[in-house]
């Protein structure tokens, strides 16, 4: 909690002068029972017309005054709230792009996505009302209890019974709330989850006729968010009529005693009055005191939790020290990628995803990585780039430990095509110089035309200028693995790494692509990692995977002859394909 509260720096001004305001309008409100007072007493109780206008104006003049202050007030409060707001989610957005895939994993897309989004509009909410009533409230309620004092030291007493008892209450209901709000965020993260997996999965949910199980899932975690609101809804309630009722009592006894006073002359109709409505400035004030506890409970329940995410530290650490020219300790002679028995494990499992993998790449391979399904190909390949740390062993590039690059000196060598071809709103040119934003419009339409991409980006209108909506949904499948396939081309990497980014392709396309990936590629280490067994065939060399371990590493002939798995794999796919790559 205290972390968040330093972003209030950026707008501390604000900050200070939002209950800076209320307590002025505050002090001006505590004056006002004193005057009605002297109005009772001095004007109407005397027939003093001239007097009870003027004390009438001294009211219109302070409700005038109280009002402009606490418009002010609300203004700046309103402003702090929102900067704190914005510079809350910039950060959080900024922490969570520099975690590593192994943290993010942990945590969960739905957490982080309610974490940013609810969680932070509970603290915009917790520090705007904070500002507001969190010194005014208190301030009123001890000043109404100063000014009782004033107006009759024996009456001011029942003040004294009265606000102990009211902060017992207060006490209570928010140590009672606080974890409560915990767990309906949670929830909600439950609620999150399932509406995400539900809108991106909505294809296969219809296509397995699932949505009445989708439906019964997101009714029982629906069902257990409002139980829990329900419970702590209630709890929470008990604030207000509790705090209702010690408070009118403490009124029904001011009236009561001060019934018996005035008649026996000790104390006046007016300062009745002014006991009366100290007291009621008390009720009010609690009331919104109660409501700024609740809505602070929440407040801090989300703080905590944003603030775990922000404490959150990256498993992975890069050297700060960046050059555009090439390191000294980089060997001339060493294979572009080296793997080192090399082992695996997430986030702590028993088993291991990769073991004991040791293999080389030299400048200008062609490799595929080949496997069933959960073999490890795409563990393997995400070390390279270093989106998860090698749990044992070493992988080199250049001759040099990944773990000994910079951040930016090794991603400028990689170009990587991931299995899942994401796309962002924009048009086809912005998204292809993700992968080198100083490359020109030939350069782009090269690397499309290399990832056979050209042809129908030039039918589209306005050809590479052709403007993409969220996710890329105006383009196939296909298009959009080709798309990225260019946006990875037109950096030139040193390496590029192909993550099963052909499996939406035809086989005549398919082979097109390989072909002139081929002659784009020259000088390049590339990667392929398929299911086609006709995709890697004529790779320089094919590491088979079999659950996590290497079965056999080789050329095609060479494989087919000592691999038994390789040999299962095209036996299953070569029936058919083998014609095809033959013609």
């Amino acid at each position: 909690m205290f972390k968040i509260i330093g972003f209030i720096k950026n707008n501390r001004l604000q900050a200070v002068l939002a209950p800076l305001f209320k307590m002025l309008e505050a002090t001006f409100e505590l004056f006002v029972p004193i005057v009605v007072a002297k109005m009772i007493d001095n004007g109407i109780r005397q027939g003093n017309l001239n007097y009870t206008f003027k004390m009438g104006g001294i009211l219109v003049l302070l409700a005038v005054v109280g009002l402009t202050f606490s418009v002010t007030a609300q203004y700046f409060s309103a402003v702090a709230a929102i900067g704190v707001g914005k510079s809350l989610r910039a950060s959080l957005f900024r922490h969570i792009e520099s975690l590593s895939y192994k943290e993010i994993d942990e945590a969960g897309a739905s957490t982080l996505i309610t974490r940013m989004t609810s969680d932070v509009n509970q603290v915009q909410t917790g520090v705007n009302m904070m500002l507001r009533l969190f010194l005014r409230s208190p301030f009123v309620v001890f000043g109404a209890l100063i000014m009782a004092f004033t107006v009759n030291v024996k009456m001011a007493l029942l003040f004294c019974i009265v606000l102990p008892l009211l902060i017992v209450v207060v006490s209570i209901v928010t140590y009672g709330s606080l974890p409560l709000y915990k767990k309906v965020q949670s929830k909600l993260d439950r609620v999150t989850l399932l509406t995400r997996e539900s809108l991106v999965g909505v294809r296969v949910v219809r296509a397995f006729n699932r949505q009445e199980k989708e439906k019964q899932e997101f009714g029982e975690a629906s069902e257990g968010l409002r139980q829990e609101q329900i419970t702590v809804g209630r709890l929470s309630a008990l604030m207000n009529p509790v705090t209702l009722v010690i408070v009118n009592l403490g009124i029904a006894a001011i009236i009561y005693k001060g019934g018996l006073k005035v008649e026996t002359g000790n104390l006046t109709q007016g300062e009745i009055v002014a006991l009366v409505n100290l007291m009621s400035q008390i009720l009010v004030e609690l009331v919104k005191l109660a409501n700024l506890i609740i809505t602070m409970t929440k407040a801090v329940a989300c703080a905590n939790r944003v603030t775990d995410v922000l404490n959150m530290k990256s498993s992975l650490e890069f050297k700060k020290v960046y050059s555009d020219t090439s390191d000294s300790t980089t060997k001339a002679d060493a294979p572009r990628v080296e793997f080192r028995d090399v082992s695996l494990n997430y986030n702590g499992s028993g088993d291991n995803s990769l073991d004991d993998i040791s293999f080389t790449a030299s400048v200008g391979d062609t490799i595929g990585i080949i496997g069933g399904t959960g073999s490890g190909k795409s563990s393997l390949i995400n070390l390279i780039p270093r989106f998860y740390d090698a749990t044992g062993g070493t992988v080199l590039i250049d001759g040099k430990d990944v773990k000994d690059y910079g951040k930016e000196e090794l991603r400028r060598k990689i170009g990587v095509v991931p299995q899942k071809a994401v796309l962002f709103k924009g048009t086809v040119a912005d998204n292809v110089r993700w992968g080198n934003k100083e490359a020109s419009d030939e350069e782009v339409k090269r690397a499309l035309d290399t990832a056979q991409a050209l042809s129908f980006i030039e039918e589209k209108e306005g050809g590479i200028n052709f403007k993409l909506n969220q996710g890329a949904r105006n383009l196939s499948g296909g298009q959009k693995q080709r798309v990225t396939i260019a946006r990875a081309l037109v950096r030139h990497p040193d390496i590029l790494i192909l993550d099963d980014s052909s499996s939406a392709l035809d086989y005549a396309t398919d082979a097109a692509l390989r072909t002139a990936i081929r002659n784009f590629t020259e000088g390049m280490t590339v990667f392929i990692v398929s299911q086609r067994a006709s995709s890697i065939m004529h790779a320089d060399k094919i590491i088979v995977l079999d659950d996590g371990r290497i079965a056999g590493i080789g050329t095609h002939d060479e494989l087919l002859e000592s691999c038994n798995i390789y040999q299962e794999i095209c036996h299953s796919q070569m029936g058919i394909e083998i014609e095809e790559v033959a013609s």
